[in-house]
């Protein structure tokens, strides 16, 4: 028998060795594929839960802070001018204090007054409250709301010559215009 035909039987045995070699490192092959999958599946659910829960704990500190936010709207509504009324307070007393006495002469009581007033100043010097006193100015529709217009030859006309109320503007936004009489040209 020749090398060759040895070679040639021995092939067919070679020849099975070699699948069950192969099929045996496939199935190796898809087991570690399987583990591997498994694996990233395991892992996948486990980003998922952490993801899960931190959706769950950021809802509910939105809706924490969504009803402290409520709560606190609701608050500054209700005590809002707090400290407008802490400053309003000491005028109602010094107010009270002048109704109360009784031997008061006119000259005390326009003194009286004069330090009330004094004091209502400064609480609107606080709260950014300005007083409009356009006395001798140009009449603005934005700021006056003109009540007469009287015929003058002393002024300009559309000047304001009385003011019967004053206005007032809180953080630059009109509260009340200043009620005024304006001149027009003598006809």
């Amino acid at each position: 028998m020749s090398s060759n035909e040895a070679n040639q039987e021995q092939d067919p045995v070679v020849e099975e060795l070699d699948q069950e070699a192969v099929m045996k490192a496939e199935e190796e092959a898809l087991v570690q594929a399987e583990d591997d999958l498994i694996e990233q599946l395991n892992q996948a659910k486990s980003k998922a839960e952490e993801n899960w829960d931190l959706l769950l704990r950021t809802k509910a500190e939105m809706e924490n802070l969504r009803r402290r936010t409520q709560i606190d709207l609701e608050n500054a509504h209700k005590y809002g001018i707090e400290k407008f009324v802490s400053e309003l307070i000491p005028v109602m007393d010094s107010m009270e204090l002048g109704l109360a006495a009784e031997e008061a002469s006119a000259e005390s009581l326009r003194e009286g007054m004069t330090l009330t007033i004094n004091m209502v100043s400064q609480m609107f010097e606080k709260f950014n409250i300005k007083m409009i006193d356009p006395m001798n100015e140009k009449f603005d529709p934005e700021l006056h709301q003109a009540m007469a217009a009287q015929p003058t030859d002393d002024v300009e006309p559309n000047t304001v010559i009385a003011v019967m109320q004053k206005g007032y503007i809180l953080n630059e936004r009109l509260v009340r215009p200043a009620m005024v009489m304006v001149s027009k040209a003598a006809e």
